[in-house]
């Protein structure tokens, strides 16, 4: 039997509890994917979140292992940090935003101490071969800057909080510990890459569009996209046409890992061998769909839905943080097509 602590869950009291119960929690299907089957790594989770002050379930949500390294999310890390009595507060901002080199700031502030300041820019970024990099770093660059200064500033502020572990957003960007042999490319392959080639980033005019927050004007949107949608649709149309003529006489492959779905589609678009992955190629998809400039407004809305329930089951699977994203980016796509009908586009 488990003790109840304070109303908010069970927690184990003793080894055998520990053990009992994370072969229960291994057999669940409502615990990460990367923990089912697995109860000698969610009791070593369990345990970390001990550690650091986080409930078991909370632990299982917002700390992972990826690429050999301990880590937990960003926003589990300011959530830790914020929590702790010997906080005064955390001032996050970017500095030289439309300039070449915008530089993202995180002042950790601990009582009795000077404020901790870290700065991390696009030229950081681009010493460590950050910058432009497939995935997150091309999706969401201003994202990616902040939670690398605020890593960096909470570890030096507050280690005793956070134990030692970096913020998983950094650890995405570390070799594969387990696969020395390809630590020289651990880029996870994005499948829109055969159909849009990433933008040189050496260019401060491109930077300064990277760093805009596009989402939220459409209009922009839509100038920016009006010369290369028509291009981009017949190399995507091409594509869909090259698999679909190779794969027409052959019989169906289950797919070994985790599939992108496209609605009407019986073949998945791509196949990914982890979830985190998956996400990035589900949101570079939808980011995609609904720049479509060929394609109605009301049109690109209807299959950013249909793509949304389509891929349901696997959404439902990351952890929560990500899917929280995921939920606000569909509803910020949403929103901006809902702008482009009411400036009068079909």
């Amino acid at each position: 039997m488990t003790q109840l602590i304070n109303r908010q869950g069970f927690a184990p009291a003793t080894i055998t509890e520990a053990m009992e119960f994370s072969k229960m929690l291994a057999d669940s299907s409502m615990v990460p994917r990367a923990y089912q089957g697995k109860p000698q790594d969610i009791m070593v989770c369990v345990q970390w979140g001990y550690e650091i002050g986080l409930a078991p379930m909370q632990a299982l949500q917002n700390i992972a292992v990826i690429n050999g390294k301990p880590s937990v999310y960003g926003d589990a890390a300011m959530a830790l940090v914020q929590a702790s009595p010997v906080c005064e507060g955390v001032e996050e901002y970017m500095e030289g935003e439309g300039t070449p080199n915008p530089v993202a700031v995180c002042i950790a502030n601990r009582k009795g101490r000077k404020p901790v300041t870290a700065r991390f820019s696009v030229e950081d970024a681009k010493r460590a071969g950050l910058w432009g990099k497939q995935g997150p770093w091309q999706a969401y660059p201003k994202r990616m800057l902040a939670m690398r200064a605020r890593g960096f500033a909470l570890r030096d502020a507050f280690p005793d909080v956070l134990k030692g572990l970096i913020t998983a957003e950094e650890a995405q960007d570390f070799p594969d510990e387990a696969k020395p042999q390809q630590a020289k490319d651990i880029t996870p392959r994005n499948p829109l890459d055969v159909i849009a080639p990433a933008l040189p980033v050496s260019d401060p005019v491109v930077i300064e569009e990277a760093m805009a927050d596009t989402v939220d004007e459409p209009v922009v949107i839509a100038e920016r996209l009006h010369e290369i949608a028509v291009e981009l649709q017949q190399q995507a149309e091409e594509v869909l046409q090259t698999v679909e003529a190779i794969t027409e006489d052959e019989e169906p492959v289950q797919p070994i890992g985790f599939a992108l779905l496209v609605p009407g589609k019986e073949q998945p678009f791509s196949v990914h061998g982890s979830l985190d992955e998956w996400a990035d190629a589900y949101e570079a998809l939808a980011d995609k769909t609904a720049r479509a400039g060929k394609v109605a407004p009301r049109d690109r809305m209807t299959k950013l839905r249909e793509l949304k329930e389509t891929n349901h089951d696997t959404l439902e699977c990351i952890d929560t943080v990500k899917r929280i994203r995921h939920t606000a980016g569909h509803q910020k796509r949403i929103k901006a097509l809902g702008a482009l009908l009411n400036a009068g586009e079909e």
